[in-house]
């Protein structure tokens, strides 16, 4: 009886033993991972972003426990873009490039496809001269649109550290033409900016040095027909006088300077291509132009890589006397 009992005892420590290191066995198990960085790694037709992202030491900030949305480009969208850019390999993009490149593909946060609305996010890439975050414009009207030209096409790949959603195209790093082209409000003023083969609005805007940055005063399409509607003599943008539509459109570009809304202060003059105009912020943003007209900033700091969009609900016209 007793060696019976003896034996029930032990078998009972043993059994708590047993138990005991399993317990501690499974608290030092690491469960599997699947963080962007890992997904990418994982997935044959993100070779290329992969390889981007180690050249600009990026993949460690995505293979940490901060949630991001990526959106992220296959191999035939690298392709794509080094064949645009004339550049022989991924080796050949500076290495300064490629990291605003990669990070104008991802927002802070978890943004799923339903989550997303047509009009501005903000990436991580950056504009040099202040380091304001870049701008993305999302057109959700058919499907996901990505700057006017990168489409979504797999959606919500949910992840340990956020939600990736595949392109087809690279996310070149944006001008302020991008956002003019891209967003359907300001389709009068890109009419404007273009009515005219002397004009070299497009190109000039596009330039991402000196006179860069640009800060835009942008009309809305609305802007434009109230303009029409006031001009006399005029029925469309059509009958705007070439030297009136240039010195008037001249009147809503700032050179030089990335000039953020947090920096526009009340009875601040702005100096332009064309004339100046004063910014009033008392009972929110404004602007009074030099025929005593005022309107309303109704969008500010859109930010482009070289320069930045406030949307203005009138016209800016110049000295016309």
């Amino acid at each position: 009886m007793k060696k019976k009992t003896t034996f029930i005892i032990m078998a009972f420590v043993l059994s708590l033993f047993t138990l005991t290191s399993c317990s501690d066995d499974d608290n030092n198990v690491v469960a599997p991972s699947n963080t962007i960085a890992d997904f990418v790694a994982a997935n044959a037709d993100f070779s290329s972003l992969g390889a981007a992202l180690d050249r600009a030491g990026l993949t460690s900030v995505l293979a940490g426990t901060t949630d991001y949305t990526v959106f992220a480009p296959n191999n035939a969208a690298f392709d794509a873009f080094l064949t645009a850019n004339d550049f022989a390999s991924l080796e050949a993009v500076p290495v300064d490039v490629l990291t605003q490149v990669l990070l104008n593909h991802v927002v802070s946060g978890v943004n799923t496809s339903s989550d997303l609305t047509t009009g501005y996010i903000k990436t991580l890439a950056i504009e040099a001269t202040t380091e304001s975050t870049l701008s993305m414009y999302v057109n959700t009207s058919s499907g996901v649109v990505l700057n006017g030209a990168s489409t979504v096409i797999t959606a919500n790949v949910s992840v340990d550290n956020g939600v990736i959603h595949a392109v087809n195209t690279v996310i070149d790093l944006p001008t302020v033409v991008t956002f003019a082209t891209a967003d359907a409000t300001f389709g009068s003023l890109v009419s404007a900016l273009t009515r005219e083969t002397s004009f070299t609005y497009v190109a000039t805007l596009s330039t991402k040095s000196s006179p860069a940055p640009f800060t835009v005063f942008a009309p809305t399409d609305a802007a434009f027909t109230d303009l029409v509607a006031e001009l006399d003599g005029v029925d469309s943008l059509a009958d705007i006088p070439t030297a009136t539509l240039e010195a008037t459109l001249n009147t809503h570009v700032v050179t030089e300077a990335n000039v953020l809304a947090s920096t526009l202060t009340d009875g601040m003059m702005i100096s332009t291509l064309g004339d100046s105009f004063t910014i009033n912020t008392s009972g929110g943003a404004s602007f009074t132009d030099l025929n005593n007209r005022t309107g309303n900033i109704i969008v500010t700091d859109v930010q482009a890589v070289n320069g930045v969009i406030h949307a203005v609900d009138k016209v800016i016209l110049p000295n016309l006397n």
